[in-house]
């Protein structure tokens, strides 16, 4: 009978860590899916930025030299990211593929311009440096022209601080209500175990004799929360890439190690603080305060 008594109580309490173990994972995940939202904003914002960019449009009389010249001088400027030239026949060719129709045959000459696409660095994707840009751009005569969307790059701008602002003040929120969980998974867990650390108080055993195994088996209990959690994290990232392989782009892998290594240290720290407490406040509690 004892026997059976003892296997019903290993059972309860092997329910009891699983439980809790899976209830501090699925929170210790949503805290990585979060982290991975908050690394990939800066990177995400930077990618958008970057495809803003303007054309400059060159003389009609310009040389091949003279053109060459001024890309380079683009590339090697602190602003620029990226920048492709295109021939007056280049922007024959894209003009038909968008019209249908060959505007060199209807009108009998090319009016197109050679150009520049630029695409500019993110840091200088903002209506205080663009306009700079062009101001200097236009101090060479074989420049005709530089166009950029004033309107788009205030819209992108604007966007990109709002939703940086929303996941940050989501990001703070959720990680309150993480530590929320945890704790009160943890209290819970050691409250069920009230009277044996009463029991362990009365035979003359020290605080810290009666808390080593807890905090031993949060330690432990917190390492198997995170690994749980970073393997639920390795799945959704490997879903993403399977499903939408092109949001890869934004997300740096190198960031992923940081995101696991802080789920795991915040598992473990988690769970070793929030069972210190715990434990510390039923070492105060007198016998009779334990029934309530």
């Amino acid at each position: 009978m004892r026997n059976q008594n003892n296997k019903a109580t290993k059972g309860r309490l092997r329910s009891s860590y699983i439980s809790s173990i899976i209830s501090i994972a699925l929170v210790l995940f949503t805290l990585g899916v979060l982290g991975m939202l908050v690394v990939s904003a800066k990177t995400l914002s930077d990618y958008i930025k970057e495809n803003i960019g303007f054309t400059v449009y060159l003389n009609d009389s310009i040389s091949f030299a003279d053109a060459n010249y001024i890309k380079k001088m683009l590339d090697a400027s602190d602003f620029t990211k990226t920048t492709r030239y295109y021939t007056k026949e280049d922007a024959a060719k894209i003009m038909e593929e968008e019209l249908g129709e060959d505007v060199i045959d209807y009108l009998g000459y090319n009016p197109l311009s050679a150009y520049i696409d630029v695409r500019l660095k993110a840091n200088y994707a903002n209506n205080d440096s663009i306009p700079k840009i062009e101001t200097w751009l236009k101090q060479f005569p074989q420049i005709k022209e530089i166009e950029y969307q004033k309107s788009l790059v205030n819209l992108v701008n604007e966007n990109v601080s709002k939703v940086s602002m929303i996941i940050l003040v989501f990001s703070g929120l959720m990680l309150f209500i993480a530590l929320v969980l945890i704790n009160n998974t943890i209290r819970l867990s050691v409250y069920s175990k009230r009277f044996l650390i009463n029991t362990m108080k009365l035979v003359g055993a020290s605080w810290g004799f009666i808390r080593k195994p807890f905090l031993l088996k949060s330690i432990l209990h917190g390492l198997y929360a995170s690994l749980l959690a970073v393997g639920l994290l390795v799945a959704l990232i490997y879903g993403i890439k399977t499903e939408i392989a092109d949001l890869m782009v934004i997300i740096n892998p190198v960031y992923f190690i940081f995101i696991f290594a802080f789920i795991t240290v915040v598992g473990i720290l988690i769970n070793l603080s929030a069972t210190f407490l715990a434990v510390n406040k039923f070492l105060r509690l007198n016998a009779d305060d334990l029934y309530y």
